[in-house]
């Protein structure tokens, strides 16, 4: 069932996040947590060892994660999505236009560097010149992943036609559903 900003939820315990890298799905990942009390956790610090080494253990700790009565993470990397999915109760889809997602993308990029922001497993953004010589430079990868989001979606919509999907194509729409329907999530 594809829901949208204003639509009613039913009471979700493991919630999906899908969009762009840069959409926000950090950010409503935390705001979720904070509001709920819903352990959040980052794929991408399962995944991301130091030096941007991936982790042997991804896939066993993105099983232990699934596992637990209520989380919310991402729905991402092609090897965690068939693990995630089965227990997910509820996917948020950050449906943003590409000018939007690269603006937000960028900038977070920039400042993270500027910062030199610790992020998993203490990597930092590379130098700037990476964006460059890396065709995997998060904002490439952005850029080039944007489009497939829907695929991914579609596939998912497929697979669990019983899994409610929230599509948001805004920030607008993003606060509206913050402040409306997702205040329900935990009501059982």
């Amino acid at each position: 069932m594809l829901l949208g900003p204003f639509d009613a939820l039913p009471p979700a315990r493991r919630i999906l996040l899908r969009g762009a890298s840069g959409s926000g799905k950090s950010t409503l990942g935390r705001t979720l947590a904070q509001r709920t009390g819903i352990r959040y956790i980052e794929l991408d610090s399962l995944f991301h060892g130091p030096d941007w080494v991936p982790r042997e253990s991804f896939a066993k700790d993105v099983a232990a994660l699934a596992a637990e009565p209520e989380w919310i993470t991402e729905y991402g990397y092609s090897r965690a999505r068939p693990i995630l999915a089965p227990r997910g109760e509820l996917l948020v889809w950050l449906d943003l236009p590409r000018w939007r997602v690269m603006s937000q993308v960028v900038t977070r990029t920039v400042r993270r560097r500027v910062a030199r922001e610790q992020l998993w497993n203490g990597n930092v953004e590379p130098p700037f010149r990476s964006f460059l010589t890396d065709p995997d430079h998060i904002v490439r990868w952005a850029w080039r992943t944007q489009p497939e989001q829907a695929t991914e979606v579609q596939r998912l919509r497929a697979a669990r036609p019983d899994l409610p999907v929230v599509r948001l194509r805004s920030r607008r729409e993003v606060h509206a559903w913050l402040a409306g329907p997702a205040s329900g999530l935990l009501d059982r």
